[in-house]
């Protein structure tokens, strides 16, 4: 009988007990090594920084260390629980963050669900890192969390919202060129309103944008577990009023099935299984479907095809179009780290989703992004982000 991958993983685990280490970077072998290493040479450098603290990137690991963190409340598809429960989640992370772009980073899972007692918490922090990746923190807090932390003078990302938002806009460019479709023509409806739901309508209708490198689409209506979100609702908290501001600009109402009718896209990011064949072919013709729920997407891949959809991406490596964020943040904080960037700003992400769409030179319908395995991914996307920075600081 053959094992699945869920125990074969907890094998690996319980084998390696940790999926990271560290590796010293000079030897100890003489008396010369540890008094370079450590004392009593190792005062010059802390008197260094202590004369000027810019120089910490220069002579500390700040200048390649990313913090990974999470309060354990939203992860992957298994909820709150807990900041321990997240760790091997958090190894994961700062794993794939060495082998696709060589940065050493650290899990740190915070045993409080507070958010002012995180916000301080990662303040305290930061002098080690350069920069912070926010992870599996549950909305709404996740928004003020980020928020709050963007004055921090590193870069402070929120990998859920953000990561999940610019592979998905980079997914859309080559489905739309694939279609012959005009970005800027099609309506999309979200299901999920949560950090990654948010991000994406943010992101598809260039919110914070200020530049002309950002195509916004027609229109984008959010669905949640009510339907619409509509102004004429008044059980909307203020996120979800906020998403008003940007989204469902004909002020349409009713449910998921109801709203989906003649969308060019749909983009789930909620729960599984909400997607009905009838519901596709009432769309626009070559409909495109991301059901990005995991484990269940909302709709199969061969059940969308076969009600008429042109493109189909999900969350999952067993079918073609994985949306996975492996294939944003190493590069992103690559290219934010060589430039000393000391935040990621809109049109950082903007330059992260072309890069990616680019990545593949001729699109077909089942290959519309590059395989998460592919290691030249994370340097072009790293070079866009960083000419993208500098641009910007020039202005």
């Amino acid at each position: 009988m053959s094992t699945s991958i869920e125990e074969r993983s907890l094998i690996v685990h319980e084998q390696l007990r940790g999926k990271i280490g560290v590796h010293n970077k000079m030897p100890v072998r003489t008396k010369d090594d540890l008094s370079l290493a450590y004392t009593p040479g190792v005062a010059a450098p802390c008197l260094a920084i202590a004369e000027d603290p810019s120089r910490t990137a220069q002579l500390t690991l700040k200048s390649n260390s990313v913090a990974v963190v999470s309060d354990g409340s939203a992860v992957l598809g298994l909820g709150n629980i807990g900041a321990n429960a997240s760790i091997p989640v958090m190894e994961g992370k700062a794993l794939l963050f060495k082998e696709y772009a060589d940065i050493n980073a650290w899990p740190i899972c915070l045993d409080t669900q507070d958010t002012e007692e995180i916000i301080e918490t990662v303040k305290r922090i930061a002098p080690v890192f350069g920069g912070i990746n926010l992870e599996d923190i549950s909305a709404p807090r996740c928004f003020e969390v980020e928020a709050r932390l963007q004055d921090l003078g590193i870069p402070v990302f929120h990998d859920d919202q953000h990561g999940t938002a610019i592979v998905l806009l980079a997914a859309l460019i080559n489905a739309c060129r694939i279609l012959e479709r005009d970005l800027s023509s099609v309506k999309v409806v979200i299901n999920g309103s949560g950090a990654a739901g948010t991000a994406i309508t943010k992101l598809l209708r260039c919110i914070g944008q200020e530049s002309d490198s950002c195509i916004s689409v027609n229109d984008v209506v959010v669905c949640d577990s009510k339907g619409a979100i509509h102004s004429g609702r008044d059980d909307l908290n203020p996120m979800k009023q906020d998403l008003l501001r940007y989204s469902n600009r004909e002020n349409r109402s009713g449910t998921l099935a109801e709203v989906i009718t003649a969308a060019d896209v749909f983009i789930g990011v909620s729960k599984g299984n909400l997607v009905t064949e009838e519901m596709v072919k009432s769309m626009a013709p070559d409909p495109i479907i991301f059901a990005m729920a995991n484990p269940e997407p909302e709709i199969m891949p061969d059940l969308a095809k076969k009600a008429g959809a042109g493109v189909v991406g999900t969350g999952r490596s067993d079918f073609p179009n994985q949306v996975n964020n492996v294939l944003a943040f190493p590069g992103i904080f690559r290219g934010a780290l060589d430039v000393g960037a000391d935040r990621i700003t809109e049109k950082m992400k903007i330059a992260a989703a072309y890069a990616l769409a680019g990545a593949v030179a001729q699109p077909t319908a089942d290959y519309i992004l590059p395989s998460p395995l592919d290691r030249t991914v994370a340097p072009l996307i790293a070079q866009a982000v960083a000419s993208a920075y500098q641009e910007n600081s020039e202005v």
